[in-house]
């Protein structure tokens, strides 16, 4: 890795943004000396460790311990590129196994700051396996519950960033920061830099959120009370319905009022029901739907509940995906999950079954019927068929007034048995999809006004 390192904030000037006048705690694992420059005998080494301690004031590339950030106690790690490009070798594989270690031991979220070039070429496949060692240290602090998050900085690349980064449960990134797997000197020559950029990435799923370094202590603080660690939280609350509709007569009016451009839509419910959003962005599969929103929110009275929205618009693979991602993590850390319902159904275009729809309709209902923590649902306007039912909890869904569900849209129905259009609306009052209908064949518990 080169020596030198461009003008960005240090490790510690990373930290102290964050901790403030909390402070930190720092802690340094056992020592392991290296052998004559390192395991590889690579010939300079030792002296290029030297320039680099000498310019940093570190004795390598990670600096880990314990602070506050805003109110909330975690274990920080900090990559300091400014040492050997902040690359992987066996001594800073020890510092963020000894991190991941304090973390679990003391049941404290980890917050990782991350600035890599990757692994060290100079330690060769002893630097690659800290890979391993790494890996094996998220997996196990996952099984205990304790959330991870990751703050990727300028550049975050190679195995640091296929590892400690997008391996977070949250992955946030810094304005401009080069984000990739493969860095600027070694991708090819062609490659569109916006793909490897802190934006591009959240295009395509991979990042959770890009925020300003001024915006970044309230934002991690946020995300700290929500994930946790929590004692046993109660189901989510219902919100309130935000229309003064009235129940429909016909099955006619359930749609149309279900499909009036004027209802509330769920960025509406989430605005109401919450006092601070988090969102969690994107499947993780190079693709985002911007008609599910999803993410982690704090409510006025202090709980947290995680929440997929749907907002009137056909799902696409993408979107269940990430509604899956989303609930998982919710039972993994003991957060309870609202989901808001409100879709004509899931895409049914040639790009979705290309993009795996079935699968991905399969993993949300298999992530609602896994899921430990309780799960809430409330239709707020359309429910189209299974794009619809694969987000909605069995024994625990409710509805509005202005809302409908069904096993297809009454006019799909009744072009299947080949009626005319004039017998749609007596098409709908045979499905039944009225709310009071929904109440009384026992799939609504109540209906929301």
């Amino acid at each position: 890795m080169p020596d030198d390192s461009p003008a960005r904030a240090t490790a510690r000037e990373t930290i102290a943004l964050l901790t403030g006048a909390a402070g930190f705690t720092e802690h340094r694992p056992p020592s392991h000396p290296l052998p004559p420059d390192g395991p590889l005998g690579w010939a300079g080494y030792d002296a290029a460790r030297e320039r680099a301690g000498t310019r940093t004031g570190e004795e390598e590339s990670v600096v880990y311990g314990t602070g506050v950030v805003g109110d909330r106690a975690c274990v920080l790690l900090a990559f300091e590129f400014g040492f050997l490009g902040g690359s992987l070798g066996r001594l800073t594989g020890d510092r963020l196994a000894a991190a991941y270690e304090l973390a679990l031991t003391r049941r404290l979220p980890l917050l990782a700051l991350v600035a890599t070039g990757g692994s060290r070429m100079q330690e060769g496949m002893v630097a690659l396996t800290q890979l391993q060692r790494v890996a094996a240290a998220s997996t196990r602090l996952r099984a205990a519950g304790l959330p991870q998050i990751a703050v990727v900085r300028d550049p975050t690349t190679g195995g640091g960033w296929a590892t400690v980064g997008a391996g977070a449960d949250v992955v946030l990134a810094l304005p401009g920061a080069q984000v990739g797997f493969a860095g600027s000197r070694v991708r090819p020559a062609d490659a569109d830099p916006h793909a490897y950029s802190a934006e591009g990435q959240f295009a395509a799923g991979q990042v959770d959120a890009v925020v300003p370094p001024g915006e970044l202590a309230r934002t991690l603080t946020h995300w700290l009370r929500a994930l946790g660690p929590h004692g046993a939280l109660p189901a989510a609350p219902l919100p309130r319905a935000l229309s003064a509709a009235p129940l429909p007569e016909t099955g006619r009016e359930a749609v149309a009022a279900a499909r009036d451009p004027r209802r509330p839509r769920a960025e509406a419910y989430l605005a109401d029901y919450f006092g601070a959003r988090l969102p969690l962005h994107g499947d993780r599969c190079g693709g985002a739907d911007p008609g599910l929103l999803c993410g982690f929110g704090l409510r006025a009275d202090g709980l947290p509940v995680a929440y997929v929205a749907q907002c009137g618009t056909p799902t696409r693979p993408a979107g269940y995906r990430a509604a899956a991602r989303t609930i998982r993590l919710a039972d993994r850390l003991g957060v309870p999950v609202l989901t808001l319902v409100d879709t004509p159904g899931a895409a049914n275009d040639a790009e979705a079954e290309r993009a795996g729809a079935g699968a991905a309709i399969a993993d949300a209902f298999a992530a609602v019927a896994e899921a430990r923590v309780p799960v809430t649902t409330l239709v707020i306007g359309e429910g189209g068929s299974g794009g619809a039912l694969a987000l909605a909890a069995p024994d625990n869904t409710h509805v509005t007034a202005d809302s409908y569900f069904s096993v297809i849209a009454p006019e799909l129905a009744a072009a299947i048995l080949k009626r005319p259009p004039s017998e749609t609306g007596a098409t709908a009052d045979q499905l039944r999809l009225r709310p009071q209908d929904l109440l009384e064949l026992g799939f609504a518990r109540s209906i929301v006004s």
